[in-house]
């Protein structure tokens, strides 16, 4: 005999028991699960490695470019350099080379220069000379020869014998 149909009433369930029946984990997917994750850790070293040697390539592909530039660059300033018009404009810019036939002028006001100027100008140029001049005087007014001083202090570094310091 049929058991007579009693109506389903709904029942509230907990959360961790509707959360169970949501997943419904059965040991398939929990393996599945594990495989997963044991293959995110053993690969992610390779993962490591590979990033750093593709950010290795970049940087040595940034290193030859800038080479590369700075090569292009030298070979420009060799090719300017075989030129005898660049040449002669060189060696009148910074020798103050003339031609035979012609007269240089040099027009300067010394009271009116600055010679603190370390910018490479020919002021800079006139205060090394001064300063040179000062070092030149010094030298040229000193009282012993400077040849006994350096046998004086050679022969005492010879004969000197080391003296032990005592504590």
């Amino acid at each position: 005999m049929p058991k007579p149909s009693q109506p389903k009433v709904p029942v509230a369930l907990s959360q961790g028991k509707l959360l169970a029946r949501m997943l419904k984990l059965n040991s398939s997917s929990v393996s599945l699960i594990l495989v997963i994750v044991l293959g995110t850790f053993l690969i992610s070293q390779d993962v490591q490695i590979y990033l750093d040697q593709r950010r290795q390539i970049v940087e040595m592909e940034q290193s030859i470019d800038l080479a590369e530039e700075a090569v292009s660059q030298m070979q420009a300033e060799r090719d300017r350099w075989q030129d005898p018009v660049y040449i002669r404009s060189q060696a009148r810019d910074r020798l103050y080379y003339v031609l035979p036939g012609e007269v240089s002028y040099l027009v300067m006001n010394a009271e009116g220069m600055d010679f603190s100027d370390t910018s490479g100008t020919l002021g800079a140029v006139l205060a090394e000379k001064r300063n040179a001049d000062d070092i030149s005087l010094e030298a040229k007014a000193a009282q012993e020869n400077w040849v006994d001083s350096i046998l004086e202090s050679v022969l005492r570094a010879s004969l000197d014998s080391e003296v032990a310091e005592e504590k």
